[in-house]
């Protein structure tokens, strides 16, 4: 697939010197991409001053509020669609691609014509990111995922045409993940294991704290108002979460407020439904920032 037109997508919030290091490894790909857009979420580190003198050749969406990832990339997304992309690439701005990243998952792509490629994310130790481990399809398929992380994944245009964008209202946590579950419903999604990427979070370790509200919130709404899972993956991957939402509560040294972000996200997710992108998105800038 070398001639595909590739958007690279990189949502960005204060933190210039990780997105130096990732935009610097997209420059110098073996098959860079042929465009570029950054979505800088309301930065106040001068991001996006370093972007427009030490990237010119980069498009900079620097929005005049924080929408967090998931309004980052609903406008990075519909920005490269309005660029004539035939593939998106999309990445956040801690992420460090490895030289051959991109080549590696168009190389995927051109074989077997997948609706998104994943590549495979590792901590800074090299071992596998736990936070970022596709989910495998559970028919036991080999390399075929039944979601993903917006940490490094390659999606075909025609799909994304198709699905629409993610939900913006989600802010922070499950937007790649109902997403990419709505992408691949009825459509192939694989592992790229020789695309690599690292994730150069803080510990590999899932540590919700304050955050914990957006998790219950999210998965309430993906679970009772997206339409991106079958009835039986449903109950399957709500039984999960349940387990993964103990063991949150079971180590956490904070037990207190994790139960009351608990029931805050419970209650805000029944209560009412994610708002429209135009709504959260409202002020959205023009090209060029």
């Amino acid at each position: 697939m070398e001639d595909a037109y590739v958007v690279a997508v990189v949502v960005t919030h204060d933190r210039r010197d990780l997105l130096t290091e990732a935009l610097t490894a997209l420059r110098t790909q073996a098959r860079t991409p042929d465009a570029t857009v950054v979505v800088d979420n309301a930065s106040s580190d001068g991001t996006a001053r370093l972007v427009r003198s030490r990237f010119p050749e980069i498009e900079l969406l620097a929005l005049p509020h924080n929408t967090g990832g998931a309004g980052g990339f609903a406008t990075g997304i519909a920005r490269a669609l309005d660029l004539g992309a035939t593939a998106l690439w999309l990445m956040d701005d801690d992420t460090l691609p490895s030289p051959s990243a991109l080549a590696e998952l168009l190389a995927t792509f051109g074989r077997h014509r997948p609706a998104l490629a994943a590549s495979r994310v590792v901590w800074t130790d090299g071992g596998d990111h736990p936070m970022n481990t596709p989910r495998a399809l559970r028919s036991g398929a080999p390399g075929r995922i039944r979601s993903a992380s917006f940490v490094s994944v390659l999606l075909d245009a025609g799909a994304v045409r198709e699905c629409g964008l993610p939900i913006a209202d989600y802010f922070l946590w499950n937007d790649d993940f109902e997403y990419t579950l709505r992408l691949l419903r009825g459509r192939l999604g694989l592992l790229c294991p020789s695309s690599v990427v690292v994730h150069r979070t803080a510990s590999p370790v899932f540590d919700p704290g304050a955050r914990f509200f957006y998790e219950v919130r999210n998965k309430t709404w993906l679970f009772t108002r997206s339409r991106c899972l079958a009835p039986g993956e449903r109950l399957l991957y709500a039984g999960s979460t349940l387990r993964r939402w103990a063991r949150s509560l079971a180590g956490s040294s904070d037990r207190a407020r994790l139960l009351r972000e608990l029931f805050r996200g419970l209650w805000a997710g029944v209560r009412a439904g994610p708002r429209p992108n135009e709504a959260v998105l409202a002020g959205r800038p023009s090209p060029g920032g």
